[in-house]
């Protein structure tokens, strides 16, 4: 069980500098391992891909207009 998150982070962090940036390829399997799983799993496709796209213009209407003031 972890108790203290922020360690786990640092530890986390330490791996990732030591370890350097992810090759192209090992990438690329990564995403597409993710992507199969999603296509097992019937996330993807999306039935409908506009479904609820009225609720998120409206509120990035509101957000946006937070930002300009």
């Amino acid at each position: 069980m972890i108790k203290n998150g922020k360690t786990l982070k640092e530890y986390e962090n330490f791996l990732a500098r030591r370890e350097g940036p992810i090759p192209a390829e090992k990438s690329f399997h990564i995403f597409s391992a993710m992507w199969q799983e999603a296509l097992n799993l019937g996330v993807v496709p999306f039935k409908d891909p506009m479904a609820g796209i009225e609720t998120k213009i409206k509120l990035a209407k509101i957000l946006n207009s937070c930002l300009k003031k």
